[in-house]
């Protein structure tokens, strides 16, 4: 009996012992692929992010008052109450039109190669100029932005304290800019999965470590990889097999839009995965609302691999390791209008 208890405590140290290597040898791998978001916010380019800036850019994300019928703001689309992104899905604009693809989140957009599901804008800065443009959407000009903006003295103040060495502070690239500066800070740090990159080896429970060795060894991380985890390259949707047509819509070709190339048809940024377990439902059609659903179609059609239930939940599990902490924003209280404020527009 003394015997088969010493044995018993022998394999049990050696176990012990290997346990931390195995979870250390993990971490380095996801080291090598990953990135933890920072805890401070991240510089843009050509765009200076200053207090004053972000104060701004909060008001005008938040503000109705850009969109022609004066009813939809920026938050419409991406409600930072639920995981930068609307409810449905596809979001609902000008007139009760619906848009042809699922809102992207605005949380970390910021760490993203390009912005839109197909990468049309370049920056966080191009990105805030198309919906307040486009029909579908917030259907307004520069000019109604601008002529709204200025009708209120309250605005113009702090356009001044926001960019002090322009005579006319009040202009659309400026209105973009401050939006830029403040979506730079709806950064999300700190999830488990940001501890275990940062080398607390307990953050993770061994169902998140294995579906994160899966989401390696499978091939998941070839494309969602970096800070975002994904939102860094372009990839066709349906490598092996195209999922049906209400998941991939035939006539939305994605990125061949901006590059007319034939060989970008169905190619879309990969999504960033960042939060994803906030934000169904998933994929640019918006018709998937199960996230272990949306593991088992990204296996079959971009791996051509059949995960096994007990795949799918442990890659599951380890998507949502990567909610970080939420930004806490408190609603602005915005400048009053004037008789010369223009008037809603159906």
């Amino acid at each position: 009996m003394k015997r088969i208890v010493l044995y018993a405590a022998i394999v049990l140290v050696l176990l012990g012992a290997n346990l931390p290597l195995r979870a250390e040898e993990l971490m380095q791998s996801a080291k090598q692929t990953f990135k933890p978001i920072p805890s401070i916010v991240p510089s843009v380019k050509n765009n200076a992010v200053t207090h004053e800036k972000i104060e701004l850019g909060k008001m005008l994300f938040f503000d109705p008052r850009l969109s022609a019928s004066q009813i939809i703001s920026c938050e419409s689309c991406h409600n930072l109450s639920t995981g930068g992104v609307d409810a449905g899905p596809t979001s609902i604009g000008h007139a009760w039109q619906k848009g042809p693809r699922r809102a992207p989140t605005v949380l970390n957009a910021v760490f993203n190669i390009a912005q839109f599901w197909d990468g049309r804008a370049e920056d966080l800065k191009a990105q805030a100029k198309g919906p307040m443009q486009a029909g579908v959407e917030m259907n307004a000009t520069p000019a109604l932005v601008e002529k709204t903006l200025l009708s209120m003295p309250g605005y113009v103040e702090q356009f001044k304290k926001a960019f002090p060495e322009e005579g006319s502070p009040v202009s659309f690239d400026n209105v973009a800019k401050a939006i830029e500066a403040f979506e730079a800070t709806l950064i999300t740090p700190a999830s488990h999965f940001d501890q275990f990159l940062e080398g607390d080896a307990n953050a993770l429970n061994e169902r998140e470590k294995d579906g994160l060795k899966l989401f390696m060894d499978k091939g998941c991380s070839a494309c969602h990889n970096g800070i975002n985890v994904g939102g860094r390259a372009y990839f066709p949707f349906g490598v092996v097999e195209k999922p049906g047509a209400d998941i991939l819509p035939p006539n939305d070709k994605g990125r061949f839009a901006v590059t007319k190339t034939a060989s970008d048809e169905y190619v879309f940024r990969a999504g960033p995965l960042r939060n994803v377990a906030l934000r169904a439902p998933y994929f640019h059609s918006g018709q998937v609302w199960s996230l272990k659903q949306a593991v088992a179609i990204m296996g079959a059609s971009q791996l051509g691999q059949k995960l096994t239930d007990q795949e799918e939940d442990s890659i599951v599990a380890f998507l949502q390791s990567l909610t970080g902490e939420q930004p806490r924003v408190d609603v602005p209280i915005l400048p009053v209008r004037t008789d010369s404020t223009p008037l809603p527009k159906q």
